[in-house]
């Protein structure tokens, strides 16, 4: 089993584009990093947990029925009375989202440390707005801590989103402090140069190997995936060619997809390693994957039966 920790929270996308004197409506679209990945997952056809605190409102209803819809585990889910984040989405000519999030008092926010995670768990993944709004985000934290000290493989995916930082420098101490716990890290070229300070990427991806990670994965938007592994191996695929709708979940979507085909391999484990040529299966599979949610609006991760896997029917369809 795949666990998935963090978020889970609305979208509200455009229903088309403003013009001077209109704004355009606003769809409520299931979301979160977290929550895209898990989803993802069981779309593949991975055994997946969600880990995570949604309200009982009628978001969190309706996020809840859709993890089930598809097949994932719910055991590990919190409830709480609180609100449902929203994330207001603004999409750019080119299909590229940015967010401004109302998360105040919100129930993913009261996170709180489960007593233990399922005996069949073998690997965990991490990002986004979890790890950073406290109080949840320390219990995210000390999740990540002990599951690698369990012998888990651990992904991170940072996924920055500077408008709900409590401090630049502060997160950038705290994203160093995770490296020691984590397996894979997984992150944009635009996160890894504001986490690197630095327009020298390839530096900093160097030194964040050498504190923890085996491997870390840079998505490039449409020019593809490139990974680089502390034991010396770079290596990079193109991206999928593909009419752009919108490119939410996208990177979600990767963080499936390398999880998924990496179980394919057998290396979901403490110290994995890999060939160039099942990296490049590995990432070729993840840029199909992401390529496919871009096609389409809002974050719809593709089924099994896409990309060839044979057919993936979800439990209770």
């Amino acid at each position: 089993m795949i666990i998935v920790a963090g978020e889970a929270l609305i979208d509200l996308v455009p229903a088309g584009p403003a013009t001077d004197d209109e704004l355009p409506a606003l769809l409520p679209r299931r979301g979160g990093g977290p929550y895209n990945t898990a989803v993802a997952l069981a779309r593949l056809g991975s055994p997946t947990a969600f880990c995570s605190r949604l309200s009982t409102d009628h978001f969190g209803e309706a996020l809840l029925r859709a993890l089930t819809a598809d097949g994932v585990d719910t055991t590990l889910v919190q409830r709480g009375p609180e609100p449902t984040t929203l994330a207001v989405a603004h999409i750019a000519d080119g299909g590229s989202a940015t967010y401004t999030f109302h998360a105040e008092g919100t129930a993913d926010r009261l996170f709180r440390l489960p007593a233990a995670l399922p005996a069949a768990a073998r690997a965990i993944s991490f990002g986004t707005c979890s790890l950073a709004l406290e109080p949840g985000a320390t219990a995210y934290e000390e999740l990540l801590r002990r599951a690698a000290g369990a012998g888990l493989f651990t992904a991170l995916d940072p996924n920055i989103r500077p408008g709900l930082l409590p401090g630049a420098d502060a997160h950038r101490a705290r994203f160093r402090s995770w490296l020691p716990h984590t397996t894979l890290l997984k992150l944009s070229e635009e996160d890894a140069a504001w986490l690197a300070e630095s327009a020298d990427v390839a530096a900093a991806v160097n030194e964040w190997l050498a504190s923890g990670p085996y491997a870390v994965v840079l998505t490039r938007g449409g020019a593809g995936l490139t990974v680089r592994t502390r034991d010396g191996l770079e290596l990079s695929v193109p991206g999928v060619d593909v009419d752009v709708v919108d490119t939410i979940g996208a990177g979600d979507t990767v963080n499936a997809a390398l999880l998924h085909r990496l179980d394919h391999h057998g290396a979901l484990t403490a110290t994995p390693a890999l060939t160039a040529d099942q990296w490049r299966d590995v990432l070729t599979f993840a840029a199909r994957a992401a390529a496919l949610t871009c096609s389409r609006a809002g974050a719809q991760p593709p089924y099994a039966s896409e990309l060839g896997e044979g057919e993936h029917r979800p439990a209770g369809r």
